[in-house]
């Protein structure tokens, strides 16, 4: 779920929309009283959005949006440094008219500034440059799991197309196995190269991860996210770099009011459909940030086993495992499955972290619904 809170200043006498591309932006314009909006083009430099907004009159009485993209939140931070008060919107929840098939950057800069001075539109957290920073650097290293991955499965399918089976263990990559690779030499020579090769960039990728974590475990323990890192550590199934993880896709977890919007953002709430008596719900909606919603879900796996007290576990993170542990056995022993039962625990999981990083009283969330 989008964040709600607007950058509007109180009396507006401009409303602006802004559709911004990497060499130009078209600006929309429209007074406060209606009428036709206003349209030109220009370059998207730091002097050009200086002589833009001294063109409208300075910043006082401004409203300016535009929709959040590739060209990141370096516009709203110019902006915001010249006093204009800005709004990122989020382009999936835009309202789009039945039936328009011609789209040109003049149009979608009209409708915005239209839909903007009407309220209908969804607003996006800026964040700061230390979170987003944060999140580059994990979401890199997702990248860098990926690729190592990819690299183990063509290592594997090699050795496959060549009849060489690993038959001394059940798994793959553990010490054996990879002493097992290590020692394989095929006939071909030209397939050796490329076997040889695609060690070495492997073998490469590693190296670079454990580089890689080893800033991380730095990071975590600097000044700046030490305290909420040490905070979701100390549940059972969020490591450093899971914490790490939820803290630069969330930022300030005390920018909800409440675990529920927490719950909505993240998009582990289930759908709805109720019209008069029935109501019906389905499956999550999945709608908001999948990259917290997978270390939330990830984790929330370590409940199904019984409640363990260690030396780092603190209150909030106890009560989650007792109660967590007993809402999974709850749900899978009445009939749900156990993936199913996992995002109700994942659900609770993402309550309990909002209260331990935000400081509230200790005390167990109440369900927002069943699990579906």
């Amino acid at each position: 779920m989008p964040d709600v809170s607007s950058n509007q200043p109180v009396d507006v006498c401009l409303w602006v929309a802004l559709d911004v591309h990497k060499l130009s932006i078209v600006v929309a314009v429209l007074p406060a009283w209606g009428g036709e909006p206003e349209v030109w083009q220009i370059p998207s430099t730091d002097s050009a959005i200086r002589k833009l907004i001294k063109r409208l009159g300075g910043p006082a009485g401004l409203a300016v949006c535009y929709e959040a993209g590739p060209t990141g939140f370096e516009l709203y931070r110019r902006l915001s440094e010249l006093g204009v008060g800005c709004d990122v919107i989020a382009p999936s929840l835009i309202p789009v008219r039945k039936g328009d098939r011609v789209k040109t950057d003049r149009r979608d800069a009209k409708r915005l500034v239209r839909l903007y001075r009407a309220g209908e539109l969804s607003y996006v957290l800026a964040p700061s440059p230390e979170t987003e920073g944060l999140r580059d650097l994990m979401r890199c290293r997702e990248d860098l799991v990926r690729a190592r991955t990819a690299a183990r499965n063509q290592v594997a399918k090699q050795l496959l197309r060549y009849g060489r089976v690993f038959r001394e263990g059940k798994k793959l990559w553990t010490v054996t196995h990879r002493q097992w690779v290590a020692r394989q030499q095929l006939d071909d020579p030209l397939a050796q190269a490329a076997f040889d090769q695609m060690l070495l960039y492997l073998q490469g990728l590693e190296v670079q991860l454990a580089q890689f974590d080893q800033a991380l475990e730095r990071v975590a323990t600097g000044p700046r996210w030490a305290g909420t890192v040490d905070a979701l550590r100390a549940f059972r199934g969020i490591s450093t770099r899971t914490a790490l993880g939820l803290i630069a896709e969330i930022g300030d977890f005390a920018r909800f009011s409440s675990p529920r919007e927490l719950y909505a953002w993240i998009g582990i709430v289930p759908t709805e459909y109720s019209s008069g008596e029935q109501v019906h719900r389905g499956h999550i909606t999945k709608t908001g940030n999948q990259h917290a919603r997978r270390l939330l879900v990830e984790a929330a796996w370590h409940y199904r086993h019984r409640p363990r007290k260690t030396a780092g576990t603190s209150p909030h993170a106890w009560q989650a495992q007792i109660r967590l542990h007993h809402r999974h056995t709850h749900l899978t022993s009445h009939g749900k499955r156990s993936t199913v039962a996992n995002i109700a625990v994942a659900r609770e999981l993402a309550g309990f972290i909002w209260a331990a990083a935000t400081n509230q009283p200790l005390r167990t969330p109440t369900p927002t619904t069943a699990a579906t």
